[in-house]
């Protein structure tokens, strides 16, 4: 089978897959990601059917809709990615894009590299930011039914891995415990580059909300 018909194939495996998702993390999200991955790879030197099947493949089975099972899905694409003979070393590199892609809070080691990682992972940290993170984070603080914001609950910007991936914290906490770090987290220039805006409309953006929330506008 060709590249492209994989290709194909894993669009519509994702599709099917990610059908009613929550609104953060469904086909929209991967398609995002898939763009911004794209865009990136053309200013670095990678494989890009590599690039192309992880950023696909990267959420096919969030921890988070799994009850914090991360193996589910590096399970999941390896799989789907046998039964359309792509290639052994390929298939492992995508799972470990997929173990590794992920922010889990500010102490986690990283235990894979790649260029094909870097880029998804900058793709995939691009999507978490500006007005289409803005909107990902309130989707996902609704669908957990977390409060808005409590000025008596500080954000903790010390977490454990698992500390993060338990959390309950209201919403306006994740700005500060994951949004405002990713800036400074970018592997690319090209990634580096686009956050720099979307991170400053999101500092504008709190600006606003505890004008509001003060009554001060």
């Amino acid at each position: 089978m060709n590249k492209i018909q994989i290709i194909q194939d894993t669009k519509l495996f994702v599709k099917t897959t990610l059908n009613g998702a929550e609104g953060g993390h469904d086909w929209f999200h991967i398609e995002r990601v898939y763009k911004n991955a794209l865009l990136i790879a053309q200013h670095e030197v990678c494989d890009i059917f590599t690039v192309e099947l992880g950023a696909l493949l990267h959420d096919i089975a969030d921890y988070k809709f799994h009850n914090g099972d991360e193996s589910v899905g590096p399970k999941l694409a390896g799989d789907f990615l046998r039964s359309r003979g792509v290639h052994e070393d390929i298939i492992t590199h995508v799972e470990n894009i997929i173990k590794n892609v992920s922010f889990k809070g500010g102490n986690t080691n990283q235990h894979f590299n790649s260029i094909e990682l870097e880029i998804i992972q900058d793709a995939d940290r691009l999507d978490a930011l500006g007005a289409i993170g803005i909107a990902r984070t309130f989707n996902y603080g609704g669908f957990k039914g977390r409060a808005l914001y409590d000025p008596e609950i500080a954000p903790n910007l010390n977490m454990t891995k698992e500390e993060y991936k338990s959390s309950t914290a209201p919403t306006i906490n994740h700005f500060y415990e994951k949004l405002l770090l990713l800036k400074d987290l970018m592997n690319t220039p090209t990634a580096r580059n686009l956050a720099e805006q979307r991170h400053r409309f999101m500092e504008d953006f709190l600006k606003q909300f505890y004008a509001e929330w003060n009554g001060e506008l």
